[in-house]
């Protein structure tokens, strides 16, 4: 009898189970892209802590520092300036027309045209003022395969348009709050490069000039590829 009345409500159960309004509710990706749209693109200014890990060519390195970033001009991309600190001091800035890439002691600075920057960073210059998510990132859709590190957060996945012959695909780790804390770069040779963003300022001041470079005294300036 006990065995008769566990299946009967079994029985009972499974169809009130499979019915959508019992069904785990997926999160819209085009609305999150779009919540995170309009977050960006009303900023001015972005000042956030990263930590950067890249995993390829036989190498694990990790690096931190802090980034600013501020809204570019009419079709100008934005300014950026990745101040590296640990384990070595490095420089990467674009004022939107020139990009450069300097190693303090090394005597030597490298620079490109900010529009034909091939680096991975590059992406991040658009954010402000010009976020859009869905035409960035083509076939966006959440990333079940991989975990959030926050409880909350939901994780897309996408395959960029510009870059494509380098990059396979982008992840992007997105808060509540409708901010960028993480992202996972794929390039198609097998590498990877990881930024995660803390202690994020918004709208701050930010000081004058702070998105030129003047090279130091006996600084050989070289033009092309900015490296790493």
């Amino acid at each position: 009898m006990e065995k008769f009345v566990v299946s009967f409500c079994l029985s009972a159960l499974l169809p009130l189970l499979s019915t959508p309004s019992c069904a785990a509710v997926l999160p819209d990706v085009h609305s999150i892209a779009q919540a995170v749209d309009d977050h960006y693109n009303h900023l001015h200014t972005l000042q956030t802590d990263f930590t950067e890990t890249y995993r390829g060519s036989g190498m694990d390195r990790t690096e931190s520092g802090t980034l600013w970033l501020a809204k570019g001009g009419l079709k100008k991309p934005g300014k950026m300036r990745w101040e590296y600190r640990s384990p070595k001091e490095k420089l990467f800035v674009s004022d939107g027309r020139s990009a450069w890439f300097y190693v303090p002691g090394d005597r030597q600075a490298r620079k490109t045209d900010a529009r034909r920057l091939e680096d991975v960073r590059s992406p991040l210059a658009f954010l402000l003022g010009k976020s859009k998510l869905e035409k960035e990132l083509h076939g966006l859709a959440l990333a079940p395969d991989v975990p959030p590190r926050q409880p909350g957060d939901v994780v897309l996945r996408g395959i960029p348009g510009a870059l494509a012959d380098r990059i396979s695909d982008i992840v992007l780790e997105v808060t509540p709050e409708d901010k960028i804390v993480g992202i996972v770069i794929n390039e198609v040779d097998g590498s990877i490069t990881e930024y995660q963003f803390t202690d994020e300022k918004e709208n701050g001041p930010i000081p004058e000039g702070w998105f030129e470079f003047r090279p130091p005294a006996g600084t050989e300036i070289v033009e092309g590829d900015l490296g790493q």
